[in-house]
């Protein structure tokens, strides 16, 4: 009776759940090793709402995270006003602007090397993020995480902590600028990593640039430089009968010199892990409905590895034709 009381008078809210996902599946084939696969690159879930006007959470699961099943996001935000919010729990860092993107907001079928090897953090810890109005939008934001990453929790104690922190500049007629730091420390060493992008993103055009400079401690191992550009131009199909609604071709070219995640070998010396290369990678996005909900992105990658470089089964040359669907 208690409940009926509050509902009749006008008290009680009602703040349903939402549930989203991404499913991407794909065939790759390797024109020199004349080898074919396919995959389910992701098949993600996430249910995200709130309890209150200031209070929301979201939980993110990967049932298949390239055939692993991995727990992503799993945070609380509270906004006590609209320009200030705080976050606990499991997330990806606030840290570079491809790094950043979900499955579903990526341009190409394979993250950039700044995405997948060389800045792609997530950790537990907590953020502020403050929103400045200077004529424009200011999104600031910053946080403190363990350096467990995500399976190393129960018995992870710690007398430091790595942090992170980034500003994005939310210019007119669609210009963006990105800049972000963070420190990590994955074994003895520390290391810190900064960033620097620009996009624009206006008149169907978005053209961005990208470029990290990786550091470590006590000269453990050599700096580490990474470079993601490309050009997407979305052209709208103007027949309401096509089954394509817009075409997107697009081109990048991405670049990372050798490269240590910063844990050691059993001599206590970090190695390279990842191997200097650049790659082009061109092709055409068709978008089913509005771009980022049903794509079909179909891509060309081609590598162009350092002599004397070893390289990983999947990172050849190869064909990629993924179907990507956001619901």
């Amino acid at each position: 009776m208690a409940l009926l009381g509050i509902a009749a008078s006008g008290m009680a809210q009602d703040f349903k759940p939402e549930v989203h996902g991404t499913i991407r599946g794909k065939y790759e084939y390797q024109t020199e090793e004349g080898e074919g696969r396919f995959q389910v690159r992701n098949a993600r879930f996430s249910l995200s709402g709130k309890v209150t006007d200031a209070v929301a959470y979201k939980a993110e699961i990967d049932l298949s995270d390239e055939g692993s099943i991995k727990m992503l996001d799993a945070y609380t935000r509270v906004t006590p006003f609209k320009q200030f919010n705080f976050t606990i729990g499991q997330m990806r860092v606030p840290f570079t602007i491809d790094a950043h993107r979900s499955p579903h907001q990526q341009y190409f079928a394979n993250r950039s090397f700044i995405a997948k090897q060389v800045g792609n953090v997530r950790d537990v810890g907590a953020t502020v993020g403050y929103t400045v109005q200077a004529g424009f939008p200011i999104i600031l934001e910053a946080g403190l995480f363990n350096g467990s990453g995500l399976t190393n929790q129960k018995d992870y104690w710690t007398k430091g902590v790595n942090f992170s922190a980034k500003a994005q500049f939310f210019f007119p007629r669609g210009f963006n600028l990105t800049l972000s730091t963070q420190k990590i420390q994955p074994a003895n060493t520390a290391i810190m990593m900064y960033d620097a992008g620009a996009y624009y993103h206006a008149n169907g055009w978005h053209v961005e640039a990208e470029y990290l400079y990786k550091q470590y401690s006590h000269n453990a191992y050599h700096d580490v430089h990474a470079i993601d550009a490309f050009v997407n131009y979305d052209i709208p199909v103007r027949s309401k009968k096509s089954l394509v609604k817009s075409v997107s071709p697009l081109v990048r070219y991405d670049f990372m010199s050798d490269h240590s995640d910063g844990k050691p070998d059993t001599n206590g010396l970090l190695t390279t892990d990842e191997y200097k290369r650049s790659r082009i990678t061109g092709g055409v996005t068709l978008s089913l409905a509005k771009p980022f909900i049903s794509d079909i992105r179909i891509n060309y990658e081609k590598y162009l590895y350092r002599e004397g470089a070893i390289v990983k089964p999947s990172e050849h040359d190869k064909v990629v034709v993924e179907f990507m669907t956001r619901f």
